[in-house]
């Protein structure tokens, strides 16, 4: 098995961007795919495009129309609102299927190369009531990814049992911070840096910075 190379699912947002960071540092070669879907913010890709370019991953978009044809959330139907922290759960942000979806479709990408790792971005931690950010779902993924190709995967999730102040950390001990404050786009209104700071995204996010900044010492224990 070659474990010099990792596909990692790119959205552009924080998480994903310090997870191709994080691969960079554990992966001799890398390679980045990202989805479109009709999403609102869909300005995440040309981000994820510009972060692959600088952490010198290949890079490729792949369109997945489907998944807003079956599936009605504020992602993908503008007519709705996005509904704020806590009025639902999981909040109407949440597109049934997706993180299935996409790493499938990036296991089936990752076969045609060669590439045995992958790394994804999702937290259990903070997931926002998403129940396909949760360890039992990737764990049941990988073993059926294996089973339907008779290939072996790793999926790989750095942020898994991390929370946001966290994942700050980690993306300052990789020497990006900076990178990922002033230019992913975490926010699901498609807003760069701090975003609209109204939509559960951004509100997790600048929460998690805030934590981070004023307590740095707490979080010196952050393992890459």
């Amino acid at each position: 098995m070659n474990n010099n190379t990792a596909l990692v699912v790119l959205s552009g947002g924080q998480d994903s961007t310090t997870c191709l960071f994080w691969a960079k540092q554990k992966f001799k070669q890398l390679y980045a795919v990202s989805f479109t879907y009709n999403q609102r913010h869909i300005n995440e890709v040309e981000v994820a495009k510009e972060m692959a370019q600088i952490a010198n991953a290949h890079f490729r978009t792949i369109n997945l129309p489907f998944i807003s044809e079956i599936s009605n959330n504020a992602l993908t139907n503008k007519q709705l609102n996005i509904s704020t922290t806590g009025t639902t759960t999981p909040p109407n942000t949440f597109v049934d299927g997706r993180n299935l979806f996409f790493l499938s479709v990036a296991a089936v990408y990752a076969k045609q190369l060669g590439i045995h790792n992958i790394v994804t971005g999702v937290s259990q931690t903070d997931f926002s009531g998403y129940p396909d950010c949760r360890d039992s779902f990737i764990r049941s993924l990988n073993v059926t990814l294996n089973l339907s190709m008779d290939y072996q995967f790793v999926i790989h999730t750095p942020l898994m049992w991390i929370n946001k102040a966290q994942t700050w950390a980690m993306a300052d001990k990789l020497g990006v911070m900076q990178l990922i404050e002033q230019k992913t786009i975490t926010c699901y209104n498609g807003i760069p840096a701090k975003g609209c700071g109204k939509c559960p995204s951004c509100i997790l996010r600048e929460q998690g910075l805030q934590q981070y900044t004023q307590n740095k010492e707490l979080y010196n224990n952050v393992i890459l």
